[in-house]
């Protein structure tokens, strides 16, 4: 046994006798993982301790996000130190395994592909050595867990921390003071390591945790006054207390506020008070040591906080803006102008006051800079950051940055060319392309290791875990029968594995021996969840009535989880699973066709589904989707697309191929062109597959519990509502596209070896999607960091 080991066994055994008075043998997944991962804390003290210090010397960048989707760490964690096999055998020596901690949950410190992108950015930046450390909340209950009852979506609170968070260190030390506008609090932070990739670099997230000045009034209990006595507790821990409150009510609204105010001005006062116990309040080096990304507008008060702070050193609005300037970096993340956050003026002011007016100063600024220009009027007053007296938080962080990227060549493209036109017309410089990408340390290593030793094995060495971009020297085995049949079994068992983990975990059986469609995303009505369940629904019919009797016996997984006031995505949620039922119930399409939710989409979910997917389904409405990262992992996995050419698919058919992809449905430029004459009603007439499911939702087919549900999903397509006009998303012009895509996919599954070609030269051709590439494009265009290996 190595030294490093005996030092984790030492720590382990002495963590479990303390704490639980048990051995490894007699602990419980909970405890033998909170006793491990602080053993393994041990093991990277050192380093972390070094790594913080090389990356205070160095130029510096901090990634400021209201998400991290880490999941969970341990696993993870291990692979990156390559202790994975020592520390089974240490365990199984004792009487205990690593498998027991599968029933650990998951750090649910985000919602989707932008947190888990945060993550997957820190996983990178760590694996390279470069110094960037990121900045969050430490939600008390992250999203939420979702359970289905009666196919209805109900949210339960994720006490991610119920058994204890050994993967952070609460530093009370370094707490902060935040100030609204109706109360004070403490911002105390925890850090978490973020371990690279064969290297001894560990980055840092930082998450703010809300805490009352005053935790108790104790004389306030003493006159009975019960609720009183912790008022000033409750109100504090709402800020950090669950990721993205509801926010319809003006309350909800400023607590939002709150929220995004609260991490990005004790991340901006943890950075000063850092440069000033090196550089005083000399305040000309900083832009020169500081670079800030803001991962999409939800951190963007923290450019007016930052010259409020620099003002508060001695420095002059201008000094303190050209600072600003010089230090932001805005990462957009939305093509569709109505989720760009805006915030009314008196909201804003009731939350934190004094945040407008500065803002209001940035404008005046913009507007005499712009006059200056030359620039027309109409297009000055668009480009106003606090038109219609509010606060335009994307056009704020374009303004007053560095520069701004989008997520995909598509997404970037119609930025510049649409909804930030304004501003590429004036400042195209600041505009640049930083395709997403994803760790396949977590991705492929860590979720498919059936797959990972046949890579690794062809490829004579593991060079891909720190250069995906290797995996394309294995196109050479694209026709060699033998290496086909090995990713073939591998998928096949990979398929075991999730049905297993479903049995498990859910209850759920499904057969392994079908063929496995996913579409795995948050629930929103621009990703077509609808359009998915609609298309089975008529191959339901069509397989019924033995129009289709050649259709090769597949189970359509959904998962996903509805925000919690948005009824019509919850209504969705509820059409699948009424479809899903409807199915089930029917003897004469037994064993053809199965729809299955999956509850409480996660990380560790994802892990499964995305290692046994063979057709991944990213069917967003082009020009609807910045990029997408599913659509990256799965295809790492050797899952081929079924997708419009919108966000990143439009990448993944440059380097897989049309013939390895699926590629259905109007373009961009098509829907651009049909959008002023779109009538869906039309083609509900004409196209009798599409009345035939949509009629389904209103005539008593299916049964959405009395809710009306169906009938609001019937009318937002047929009718459209106050806010949008019919069929939106442009199912009806897609429909017959896409199940002719889909009934092509389902045909070419009968070929077993042309279609495990397809989906290897997916693995082969993945190298540019993974998350090294990106963050290294970011470091050398954007942020101008070095590593700071030794």
């Amino acid at each position: 046994m190595t030294e490093r080991m005996k030092a984790v066994q030492t720590a382990l055994d002495t963590f479990l006798l303390r704490e639980y008075h048990k051995t490894a043998a007699e602990a419980s997944p909970n405890e033998l993982h909170m006793a491990l991962s602080r053993a393994m804390m041990n093991v990277i003290s050192a380093d972390w301790r070094t790594s913080r210090a090389a990356h205070a010397a160095a130029r510096h960048t901090f990634y400021l996000s209201a998400e991290f989707l880490v999941g969970r760490a341990i696993f993870n964690n291990l692979l990156c130190l390559g202790m994975t096999q020592e520390v089974e055998e240490l365990l199984r020596a004792q009487g205990a395994s690593l498998e027991e901690l599968e029933s650990v949950e998951d750090a649910a410190l985000g919602n989707g592909g932008l947190g888990r992108l945060a993550a997957c950015y820190l996983d990178s930046a760590a694996t390279l050595s470069l110094p960037l450390d990121g900045y969050g909340i430490r939600y008390r209950y992250g999203l939420f867990k979702q359970q289905i009852e009666q196919g209805f979506q109900k949210e339960q609170p994720d006490d991610w921390t119920h058994w204890g968070d050994p993967w952070s260190v609460r530093c009370d030390e370094e707490a902060v003071e935040v100030a609204f506008g109706r109360h004070t609090v403490r911002a105390v932070p925890y850090d978490m390591p973020v371990i690279g990739y064969g290297t001894h670099n560990i980055g840092t997230l930082r998450l703010w945790q809300a805490e009352p000045l005053i935790p108790f009034d104790f004389m306030r209990f003493n006159d009975q006054d019960y609720d009183g006595a912790v008022e000033a507790k409750n109100r504090a821990e709402d800020i950090s207390r669950v990721l993205y409150p509801n926010d319809s009510s003006d309350e909800g609204k400023i607590l939002r506020l709150e929220q995004e105010y609260f991490f990005s001005s004790a991340s901006l006062q943890d950075m000063v008070r850092a440069y000033k116990r090196v550089h005083g309040t000399d305040f000309l080096q900083f832009a020169a040591l500081h670079a800030v990304q803001l991962n999409d507008t939800h951190p963007v008060l923290a450019i007016p906080e930052l010259i409020r702070l620099l003002k508060n050193e001695g420095l002059s609005f201008d000094d303190a803006f050209e600072i600003a300037r010089a230090v932001f970096c805005y990462t957009n993340h939305t093509v569709m102008p109505e989720a760009l956050e805006t915030w009314p003026k008196d909201l804003l002011e009731r939350a934190v006051p004094g945040m407008y007016a500065i803002i209001e100063q940035i404008d005046a600024r913009l507007h005499r800079e712009l006059t200056d220009r030359g620039v027309p009027a109409d297009r000055i007053s668009r480009m106003s950051i606090t038109r219609g007296d509010a606060a335009h938080m994307a056009d704020l962080a374009v303004y007053a940055g560095r520069f701004v990227n989008g997520v995909a060549r598509l997404h970037t493209e119609i930025l510049k060319s649409s909804v930030l036109a304004d501003w590429y017309a004036v400042y195209p410089e600041r505009f640049q392309n930083k395709t997403n990408g994803i760790t396949q340390r977590r991705w492929l290593a860590l979720a498919n290791p059936e797959l990972s030793a046949l890579l690794t094995r062809l490829l004579g060495s593991e060079r891909w875990l720190t250069d995906l971009s290797a995996l394309r020297e294995l196109l050479s085995f694209e026709n060699d029968q033998g290496v086909l049949r090995e990713f073939i079994s591998i998928k096949k068992t990979r398929h075991q594995a999730f049905a297993a983990w479903l049995r498990r975990v859910h209850g759920i059986e499904v057969d392994p021996d079908t063929v496995f469609d996913v579409q795995i995303k948050r629930i929103h009505e621009y990703k077509r969840q609808l359009l998915g369940i609609l298309a089975i629904l008529e191959l339901y019919f069509e397989i019924k009535s033995g129009e289709l009797s050649d259709f090769a016996p597949t189970t359509f997984f959904f998962a996903g989880k509805s925000a919690p006031g948005y009824l019509r995505a919850k209504g969705i949620i509820k059409l699948i699973g009424a479809v899903s039922d409807l199915i089930a119930a029917d003897p004469a399409v037994a064993g053809k066709i199965r729809v299955v939710f999956v509850p409480n989409y996660n990380v560790t979910a994802a892990q499964q589904i995305i290692a046994a997917a063979d057709v991944s389904e990213q069917i967003s409405t082009a020009g609807t989707e910045a990029s997408g990262t599913g659509n990256m992992k799965l295809m790492a996995n050797g899952a081929v697309t079924l997708g419009t050419l919108d966000g990143a698919n439009v990448e993944i058919v440059e380097e897989a191929g049309l013939e390895a992809n699926y590629i259905f449905g109007a373009h961009v430029e098509e829907i651009h062109d049909r959008a002023a004459d779109y009538d869906p009603n039309a083609l509900y007439q004409s196209d009798s597959r599409i009345r035939r499911v949509l009629d389904a939702l209103v005539d008593g087919t299916l049964d959405d519990g009395g809710t009306g549900y169906f009938q609001e999903l019937y009318d937002s397509i047929l009718k459209g509502a106050s806010w949008h006009n019919p069929d939106q998303y442009y199912l009806l012009l897609d429909f017959g596209r896409y199940l002719d895509a889909k009934l092509t996919v389902n045909r070419d599954t009968c070929d077993e070896i042309a279609f495990a070609r397809k989906g290897w030269r997916n693995i082969c051709t993945c190298g540019k999607f993974s998350s090294d590439r990106a963050i290294a494009e970011y470091a050398s265009d954007i942020w101008k960091i070095e590593s700071t290996a030794r």
